[in-house]
């Protein structure tokens, strides 16, 4: 579907007004609980550290006639932790942001996304907080996808060992990083050039994901540790780091960490990430290691944080299986 066979303006017009309640209603929910709403600069010199994210980038000519390489952010995180680090105070931002070579039903280049953090909350209680938000965003109950999803019950927090172990059969965190015994275990074909990362997240992407948050919404918690770059590893078992995702309808809504706060710790990430990222993507473009991000780290407080695909929300909130149906162009 291309944008001249959606609905008219006119006709999409309800779907827009849901999509701007649910800011409204947002806004009021942070600002409530004492949030300092932020806005961060759009055009960065380090869009993020993402291996498989590629950037818009743009050319910045300055007055004096010298020229620097910027990029269209594809997540406010850095600027944000940053503001924490400074204030030491909870923070949200609805943020525009974009994302190259994306596209589908359910993505755009560019989107919105709702980040916020907390200082001194743990992964539990950012959930805690994401099911209250959710609650107030969405009915007791909706249809989405031939799925009645129940907001109003406790929502499903389950771990992605259990969820391995009971949608694919194997117990991920015991097998060693091997993508032929995964696909053995699994009882799966490996396919040609296919890494244990890959593999990991076919099985999650089939397996697991549709099982996932049909009834009521699930938060899929303690990823493995490389599946977490920039999340605190749980000190009662160092194979995992405390980030979970949220599920609902076929539909993955938010992923959030607790925020890995060690700057020596996140620079040895980030060159990992680089060195991947390089070797799977010989012409992806490059940038310099934000330094400033980094700096701010030392200063940052025990925080967890989440961004939220908020299209995403309108999409499940209205019904509609097409991204650009809730979006005003």
């Amino acid at each position: 579907m291309n944008r001249l066979d959606r609905a008219s303006l006119f006709d999409r017009l309800p779907l827009l007004k849901r999509r701007q309640l649910m800011i409204k209603a947002i806004r009021s929910f942070f600002d409530a609980r004492n949030y300092l709403e932020v806005e961060t600069p759009y055009l960065v010199s380090a869009p993020g550290e993402e291996v498989h994210l590629e950037p818009f980038s743009s050319m910045y000519e300055t007055p004096q006639g010298g020229k620097k390489e910027l990029f269209l952010h594809t997540s406010p995180e850095f600027a944000m932790k940053r503001i924490v680090a400074e204030l030491h105070q909870p923070i949200y931002q609805l943020a525009r942001v974009w994302r190259n070579k994306e596209g589908g039903p359910s993505h755009s280049p560019e989107f919105t996304m709702l980040e916020w953090y907390h200082p001194h909350c743990s992964m539990v209680e950012l959930m805690d907080e994401t099911e209250r938000l959710c609650k107030v965003l969405f009915p007791r109950q909706i249809e989405y996808s031939n799925h009645q999803i129940r907001f109003g019950v406790p929502f499903e927090r389950l771990t992605v060992q259990q969820a391995f172990q009971k949608y694919v059969g194997v117990d991920i965190l015991s097998l060693p990083d091997d993508s032929q015994i995964l696909a053995n275990a699994a009882g799966c074909q490996l396919r040609l050039g296919e890494t244990w990362e890959d593999l990991f997240f076919r099985l999650l992407l089939e397996k697991i994901e549709p099982n996932i948050g049909r009834d009521r919404p699930t938060f899929l918690t303690h990823w493995p540790v490389k599946q977490a770059a920039l999340a605190k590893i749980d000190s009662n078992d160092k194979r995992v780091a405390l980030r979970f995702e949220l599920y609902a309808g076929g539909l993955e809504l938010a992923n959030a960490f607790e925020e890995l706060t060690d700057p020596v710790e996140q620079r040895q990430r980030f060159l990992i990430d680089r060195q991947q990222r390089t070797e799977l993507y010989p012409e992806a473009t490059r940038w310099e290691i934000d330094e400033d991000f980094l700096s701010a780290l030392s200063k940052m407080p025990p925080c967890s944080g989440i961004a939220v695909g908020f299209d995403r929300l309108v999409m499940l909130a209205t019904g509609v299986k097409n991204i650009r149906d809730i979006l005003w162009i």
